[in-house]
C-alpha cells in the first residue's frame, strides 16, 4: 500500500451522501475559511487538487467547502495522538461533528478520531513498530470485524506474528469508506466513489 492522508472533516450531515453527488465546490466559502483557519499565513492560491491527494507537503494546504461538509488537509493533522488536535480547529467547528483521518504507508501508521459537539468520542492511533499510541472511547461498528480477527495479516514463513489482528492501512481504508464513501487503495468496490471526482482548492502557505 502507498496511501497517505492527513485531513480533517467538519460535518453537518453524512459526508458519504454529499460527496456521492459530486457537489460543486463553494470557492468563496473555501477561501474565507482558509483565511480564518490560518490567519497568520499569507495564502497563495494554486491549481486545484482533489480528495485523492490529501497528503500535502508542509508548505501547502488543501481545503474544500461543500453543502454540510468541509474538508481540510494540512500537516497539522498528521499527529500521533489525535486527542492533541489544536483546539482552534475544534472551536472553528463548533457543535458540528469533526473527523480526523491520517495514515502513512511507509510506517504502516493509521490514526482517526471523532468529536461531536466538541467532545472526543473515539480516537485510535497505531503502528506495528510502536504499538497502540492512543485508544480512547468505545470501538466503532466498522472497526469491530478488524479487532475480531476477520481481516488477519498473513505472516511470511519464519516471521513473527503480526502485532495486530489486522493491518492498520486496511483499517484506514475502511475508515475512508465509512466516513466519506471512497477508498484510495484495496479491492475495487463499485459502490464507492472516485476521490479524484471531488475537487479541493490548494494553497501555498507562506
Amino acid at each position: 500500500m502507498g496511501a497517505k492522508t492527513w485531513m480533517l472533516a467538519i460535518l453537518e450531515t453524512d459526508a458519504r451522501a454529499v460527496l456521492a453527488e459530486r457537489p460543486v465546490l463553494d470557492r468563496a466559502a473555501t477561501d474565507l475559511l482558509a483565511q480564518a483557519l490560518f490567519p497568520q499565513e499569507p495564502l497563495e492560491a494554486l491549481s486545484d487538487a482533489d480528495l485523492a491527494s490529501t497528503n500535502p507537503t508542509d508548505e501547502q494546504l488543501l481545503i474544500g467547502c461543500f453543502p454540510g461538509v468541509t474538508i481540510v488537509s494540512a500537516h497539522e493533522f498528521a499527529i500521533d495522538r489525535p486527542s492533541e488536535l489544536p483546539q482552534r480547529f475544534l472551536q472553528a467547528a463548533g457543535a458540528r461533528t469533526v473527523v480526523l483521518h491520517a495514515m502513512h504507508s511507509v510506517v504502516d501508521w493509521f490514526a482517526f478520531a471523532v468529536w461531536r459537539g466538541g467532545k472526543l468520542e473515539r480516537s485510535l492511533s497505531l503502528t506495528p513498530d510502536d504499538g497502540i499510541l492512543e485508544n480512547i472511547g468505545p470501538k466503532m461498528a466498522f472497526e469491530l470485524p478488524f479487532w475480531n480477527g476477520e481481516h488477519p495479516v498473513d505472516a511470511d514463513d519464519g516471521e513473527p506474528p503480526y502485532p495486530f489482528p489486522f493491518h492498520p492501512l486496511e483499517l484506514g481504508e475502511a475508515a475512508l469508506a465509512e466516513f466519506f464513501g471512497y477508498q484510495l487503495e484495496g479491492i475495487f468496490d463499485a459502490t464507492l466513489e472516485a476521490p479524484e471526482s471531488v475537487p479541493l482548492m490548494r494553497y501555498l502557505r507562506r
